[in-house]
């Protein structure tokens, strides 16, 4: 008994068309500038914001995950589906071998003898077979009319293969019975491949067939037709698919809850410099933020910090300015107008109060020019570093200071090398010192100057022998409007050539340092360390 071989166009049973990722500020402040706005701009402006930041980052979290979600399920749904072509074609592929090889062997295997018959085959075949409730598995034999009689052995057809009208079908109850419909079966007995796709009442099946030849050239030739349906598969599938479908909606819910959480413990740093900037005004300047952690808010947290100390001092610049100027100013106004006011037709009083009038206008503007130099400290751009010879700079203040007054001046020493700072800055302040010591000392007296390097400090002291500063003024006679003993009783100036010399030493990072006792003079030293790069 044999069947057709590879070279059979029934024998074609290829699978290929069923498969298938707070820092420290600056200590210079900055004077802002004043800007009036137009409110009705700023309140349009401010609806320009439609969605918060958190409502957008967990918009954008939900989106990246849906994609992903959906990503997962197109591929697990193409993977499975993919698997139910493997298995229908794993099956038929399983069960045509199966025949072939009964079919190669061709005896009974109860009795050993030799099928004579193309039907006896197939019944003796199937009887033995158990298929899945996805297969079914059935012969054809040719020229077979009427019933064919009960299964074999005489029994029910319960327990073996059942045969009518030309066919011989297993004995399991298969999920529609193909071979009972003449024109499905028709269909698949002349369809001129090997195998192939039938649509029936239960879906479509996969089928194959292979032509069985009689042994004996006057009995009648078969077909063995093995099927699968693909239905109960894909319902598999598609439940698999909607369970992973349903449990990707759950986490995604979840996953949008936590990333509206998250995203609220990360951006509530960021509400609160939004709510700390709403309640800060130019009378209140003091509010800060709480650093805590390392991450990139608590830097923007740290900045603001940072910017806030920065405006507050230059509003408080500004309003000392404006209130040193306005206490300063207002005396001298106050003599002007005076004189003026009594001044008489008399030649020599005009001329007497023209001059007095000229001697407190001239110190107004001195006043306003320091009052101005100071405000400029603050600013970042006070102090012009630049390499400068300290021998040749100690030679300038030398000549500088010595047109002040007749006093004995002593160069004591003059340091060597290069240095970088304003040579114009620290001659300024050196002659500050200079005239401070001038101004306290008698004619004829002692001043000494000098320079020297010092390890990484450059020092620039000015020594006179003048009265002396007491212990409890040292600290104070460096503040704006602040004069010492000496200073009050001899009337001096305004009070700020000292300030004017620790803004300035300051501003290169340094500091002035005073020693001094009653009775025994003073020695200023201005101490700047080696220049840095932000200078």
């Amino acid at each position: 008994m044999t069947t057709d071989g590879p070279d059979s166009p029934t024998q074609d049973l290829g699978t290929d068309a069923h498969r298938v990722h707070r820092a420290s500020s600056g200590n210079t402040a900055v004077f802002p500038t004043m800007v009036l706005r137009d409110m009705a701009a700023e309140e349009h402006h401010g609806h320009r914001r439609i969605l918060p930041a958190r409502l957008i980052i967990m918009a954008w979290v939900i989106l990246l995950m849906a994609l992903t979600l959906a990503l997962v399920v197109l591929v697990t749904w193409s993977a499975l589906s993919g698997g139910v072509g493997d298995r229908a074609d794993r099956a038929l592929e399983q069960e045509l071998g199966e025949f072939n090889e009964f079919a190669r062997v061709g005896k009974d295997p109860d009795t050993g003898a030799a099928f004579t018959e193309v039907s006896e085959l197939m019944e003796v075949h199937l009887a033995r077979q158990f298929p899945y409730p996805s297969e079914i598995l059935f012969g054809w034999v040719e020229g077979s009319s009427g019933p064919a009689g009960a299964a074999p052995g005489g029994g029910a057809a319960g327990g073996a293969a059942s045969r009518e009208a030309g066919r011989i079908r297993q004995a399991q109850e298969p999920l529609f019975d193909v071979s009972a419909d003449p024109e499905l079966v028709a269909e698949i007995l002349d369809d001129p491949n090997g195998r192939g796709t039938l649509q029936t009442p239960a879906g479509p099946m996969e089928w194959v067939k292979v032509r069985v030849r009689s042994p004996d050239a006057a009995g009648a030739d078969g077909w063995f037709v093995t099927g699968y349906f693909t239905d109960p598969d894909q319902e598999s599938v598609a439940e698999t698919v909607r369970t992973i479908a349903l449990v990707s909606l759950i986490g995604l819910v979840a996953a949008g809850g936590a990333a509206w959480w998250v995203a609220g413990r990360i951006l509530a740093p960021v509400r609160l410099v939004r709510q700390t900037a709403a309640e800060i005004t130019e009378e209140d300047l003091t509010r800060r933020i709480e650093v805590s952690g390392r991450d990139d808010i608590a830097a923007l947290a740290q900045q603001f910090n940072s910017m806030l100390d920065r405006l507050e001092g230059a509003f408080t610049e500004q309003r000392r300015f404006v209130d040193d100027a306005g206490h300063e100013l207002r005396t001298p106004i106050t003599i002007v107008r005076g004189h003026l006011e009594l001044m008489g037709d008399d030649p020599q009083e005009r001329r007497e109060v023209i001059r007095l009038v000229t001697d407190e206008l001239d110190r107004m503007g001195r006043i306003v020019e320091d009052l101005l130099l100071l405000a400029k400290s603050q600013q970042p751009d006070f102090v012009r570093a630049e390499p400068v010879s300290l021998a040749e700079l100690t030679s300038d203040i030398d000549a500088h200071v010595r047109r002040l007054g007749d006093r004995d001046w002593r160069l004591d020493a003059m340091a060597e090398g290069d240095w970088r700072l304003d040579p114009q800055r620290v001659t300024q302040a050196m002659v500050q010192l200079a005239a401070n010591a001038v101004r306290y000392s008698e004619p004829g007296s002692t001043i000494r100057i000098g320079s020297m390097v010092d390890g990484p400090d450059v020092l620039f002291w000015v020594t006179d022998q003048g009265p002396g500063i007491a212990p409890e003024e040292q600290g104070r006679i460096f503040g704006r409007f602040s004069r010492g003993g000496a200073a009050r009783a001899g009337g001096g100036g305004a009070g700020l050539g000292l300030a004017i010399v620790r803004a300035i030493a300051e501003a290169h990072r340094g500091r002035v340092d005073l020693r001094s006792a009653l009775g025994q003079g003073s020695t200023f030293t201005l101490v700047i360390p080696q220049g840095r790069e932000q200078l």
